[in-house]
């Protein structure tokens, strides 16, 4: 790989797992999030897939000091279950307002004691069953089977009130360079590939020539 194809693929990973889909910051009263589907894409269980790929990457990147969860089966005709788990007994209302990169000191998030979820990890061979909800906790849960991950994420902002964080000024100018370093990586590949073309032409050439100087040789 070039470097340019290195820097690029870095900076993606970057910019990509901080910004777009699921870049949230969740409330205070959202404690913990279990996801449970099937290993496969098949039988409802894609868009569920994509939401743990693509959008809790970014939701845990913003929000590390919640506990995520992850239990996939084996069992394709099985639910696909997103669970929110809530302190206070209620979603908090969701903020009208974005907020820009990270922001200054968030309200407390409630611990609540005696936890189960402290012996448990995610787990790729179901079991890591999503525990009852704790004292004071409430349990909002999302059906995913054979709905698509932009839907499942609305609806889990929805339910959890979570604000939407946009791209720092410090992001923007690496999307930026971003975009710079693809149109350059596009520039070049198209350059390489004239170049081939002319090599591989040249060499045509040469062969048609010496087969024509066998041919007059042969000839003699």
């Amino acid at each position: 790989m070039s470097r340019i194809g290195m820097r690029m693929n870095k900076l993606k990973s970057l910019v990509g797992v901080r910004n777009g889909p699921g870049a949230a910051k969740l409330p205070a009263n959202v404690t913990k999030i279990h996801m449970e589907f099937g290993h496969k894409w098949n039988d409802g269980h894609l868009g569920p897939r994509k939401f743990w790929r693509e959008n809790l990457p970014r939701l845990k990147y913003h929000n590390p000091e919640v506990p995520m969860i992850v239990n996939r089966t084996h069992d394709q005709a099985g639910p696909a279950t997103l669970s929110i788990y809530m302190s206070g007994g209620a979603p908090a209302e969701p903020q009208a307002a974005q907020i820009e990169g990270t922001t200054g000191a968030e309200p407390k998030r409630a611990v609540v004691a005696a936890d189960a979820w402290r012996t448990i990890a995610s787990s790729s061979t179901g079991g890591a069953r999503a525990p009852p909800a704790g004292e004071g906790e409430t349990v909002v849960t999302i059906n995913m089977k054979n709905v698509r991950s932009h839907d499942i994420l609305k609806q889990f902002m929805e339910k959890t009130g979570a604000r939407e964080v946009e791209p720092s000024p410090e992001d923007q100018e690496e999307m930026a360079r971003l975009v710079e370093l693809q149109e350059r990586a596009a520039y070049d590949k198209e350059v390489q590939r004239r170049y081939r073309e002319k090599i591989q032409s040249e060499k045509r050439l040469l062969e048609r020539a010496r087969q024509e100087a066998d041919a007059i040789k042969a000839d003699k």
